[in-house]
């Protein structure tokens, strides 16, 4: 099922709640889980509208600019991921196909109805950006953008992470 535009924007809008100690989870080592060639740290978020959504750290365990912070939405139906936005490392040539777009450099990834149509992933379009340059800045970026509220130690308000 393709998830307009509209719907995209109303997802990104909706406030969504976080711990107020993110970064300092997102500093603890022992928090990730590793796998093959980087190590993921995720949370389930609540929004206020009741909708869920994923925010995931993605770093590889060699390389420092290859990191990736994905917001999704979880489909009520079935509980699938849906990626909102990516927010990329400088580690790897991106292309927009439909508009033959190629870059190497800091990227964020946008779901776009258009993609979607034409059967490529939700979130295969990018725009490159100066806005960070780490992990870190990224995340504070993502969560600008896409508002996101920290509003209380994660063991407090039940935000669940992994």
């Amino acid at each position: 099922m393709i998830i307009n535009d509209n719907e995209i924007e109303s997802l990104i809008f909706e406030k969504k709640f976080l711990p107020d100690d993110i970064f300092d989870i997102v500093e603890d080592e022992p928090k990730y889980r590793i796998k093959r060639g980087h190590k993921e740290l995720s949370f389930e978020l609540n929004g206020e509208k009741g909708n869920k959504f994923g925010l995931i750290l993605r770093i590889s365990k060699i390389n420092k600019l290859d990191f990736s912070w994905i917001l999704t939405y979880k489909k009520p139906e079935n509980y699938s991921e849906f990626i909102l936005r990516r927010y990329n490392g400088k580690s790897h040539e991106h292309e927009n196909r439909i508009e033959r777009e190629i870059f190497y450099n800091y990227h964020i990834h946008y779901a776009t109805q258009k993609y979607q149509e034409e059967g490529f992933k939700e979130e295969g379009y990018a725009i490159e950006t100066d806005r960070y340059a780490n992990y870190i800045d990224a995340l504070h970026c993502l969560l600008n953008d896409c508002n996101c509220e920290k509003i209380g130690n994660s063991s407090l308000i039940g935000v669940k992470y992994d």
